[in-house]
């Protein structure tokens, strides 16, 4: 069944789309990379070198700059900044195959959503669990997990039969890959729940420039990280989503233990003077927690301190 899939393409590939490209590419999938051209020209002259387990890989794999490159691809891992998911989309909507199948890798409990008004195609919300960075142009390290969850954005897709066939089609060729994937009934549930981890770790992790590990060793970050969680949680609620309170507490817990070198998606970016998702994170928290009427002071101080300190760099 996985051969359902003869052509991939990864829009967006920074750390989290070169780690399953590479992962894919290395398993004997045809795989195209479109990312930045610093990227790219690495990757031609040399394979993307891929740091994992404690040795490198060079995998040889297709790379571009141009989005039309999705032409051929019958899936498309969708890795782009929540920041950019519409005007990517827009951009490569009219390449894309009407019977491909879309997975939304990102961030954010908005963007499959967002993505799907644009394109042709299926949209697939996708909870990414990895802790991936690009230490240089060509290079993808891996620092821990690597599982996703896929599944049905609403009952439309959760009706359609042939939808569901791809969706465990594409459980099969990511095992070919050593990569687990597990389809989820509830998948935008699942996307709460890692919002609600991204709230929890992203913002600090930035702010203070160090790895999960050197915060859950600080009681009083971990005391702050607590508190946007029952935020999150009671907005989630609010909004219809069933998030249990002490679960996600536990949850939140276990991430520093699993990935204690990773430092933030938010971290990197505020690094490298980029553009970072926030107000796609902690943001949506404040929003949704204003429209339903939740306070979410610990959200809302870490959302804006975090513009403060990109305000700055652009001065």
């Amino acid at each position: 069944m996985a051969a359902a899939f003869s052509s991939i393409a990864v829009v967006g590939a920074g750390a989290v789309g070169s780690y399953y490209g590479a992962m894919l590419a290395r398993a004997g999938q045809r795989v195209v990379l479109i990312g930045r051209a610093p990227h790219v020209a690495a990757i031609e002259q040399r394979g993307l070198q891929l740091h994992k387990g404690g040795s490198v890989e060079a995998v040889r794999l297709g790379a571009s700059t141009d989005i039309a490159a999705v032409r051929d691809a019958d899936l498309v891992l969708f890795c782009v900044k929540s920041t950019d998911t519409e005007g990517v989309g827009r951009e490569m909507a009219p390449h894309l195959k009407r019977d491909a199948l879309v997975l939304s890798l990102q961030n954010g409990v908005d963007n499959a959503p967002t993505l799907a008004q644009w394109v042709p195609c299926s949209v697939v919300p996708t909870v990414v669990y990895v802790a991936t960075a690009l230490p240089e142009p060509g290079a993808v390290k891996h620092n821990g997990r690597g599982d996703l969850v896929i599944g049905p954005m609403d009952a439309a897709q959760a009706n359609d039969a042939a939808l569901q066939q791809r969706l465990q089609a594409l459980v099969e060729l990511f095992a070919g890959a050593d990569v687990p994937v597990k389809i989820s009934p509830d998948v935008m549930a699942e996307l709460w729940g890692k919002l609600m981890l991204n709230c929890a770790y992203n913002a600090i992790s930035g702010l203070a420039q160090l790895p999960y590990g050197v915060m859950a060793a600080q009681p009083d970050v971990v005391e702050l990280q607590r508190a946007v969680v029952r935020e999150v949680v009671a907005v989630a609620q609010a909004d219809g989503v069933p998030l249990d309170l002490n679960a996600s507490l536990q949850a939140m817990e276990r991430l520093a233990a699993t990935m204690p070198a990773q430092l933030s998606s938010t971290a990197q970016d505020m690094a490298r003077g980029k553009r970072s998702e926030i107000d796609h994170l902690n943001g949506t928290v404040v929003r949704r927690g204003a429209a339903r009427g939740v306070p979410t002071p610990v959200n809302q101080a870490l959302h804006a301190l975090v513009k403060l300190v990109e305000a700055g760099r652009r001065r």
